[in-house]
């Protein structure tokens, strides 16, 4: 008789998310969404302006870099026509449909001056950096947003 087989586990996805304009949030939601709902476990990662903008309830504002001023409110308009979902319905069909965790370092609510307190009920986990590494290690792919 063979010894049993450990159970397998899910490939890692990581995304470390940094920004916090529309598009880099969108892609964000996107990828760990299809992520997600492809087996993975997803951990995004918030970090700097990805928390503020959560802290600051603005995590859907059509927003974007002043590289594509130019272009934004024709993209808006398109996005807003195609009935594109919202970032924070995305991350939660994303919780639906699989593996999703969002997670703030602690430090980064620090440094964007957000309360602990005023921030823990928004995501699934804060922790520091060490903690974060230790999850991000050996992931099957890595991004930064």
């Amino acid at each position: 008789m063979s010894p049993p087989t450990p159970p397998s586990k899910k490939p890692r996805f990581v995304i470390f998310l940094h920004g916090g304009t529309y598009d880099k949030l969108h892609q964000a939601a996107t990828i760990g969404m299809t992520a997600a709902a492809m087996g993975k476990d997803v951990y995004v990662f918030l970090m700097f302006w990805a928390i503020k903008k959560l802290a600051m309830g603005e995590l859907d504002r059509l927003d974007f870099s002043p590289a594509y001023e130019m272009h934004a409110e024709e993209v808006a308009r398109i996005m807003t026509e195609k009935k594109v979902p919202k970032i924070s319905e995305m991350f939660e069909e994303a919780r639906q449909v699989g593996s999703f965790k969002l997670i703030a370092c602690s430090a980064g609510l620090e440094y964007m001056s957000v309360k602990y307190e005023d921030f823990a009920s928004k995501v699934d986990d804060v922790l520091g950096l060490p903690l974060i590494l230790n999850l991000a290690a050996d992931a099957e792919t890595t991004l930064f947003i």
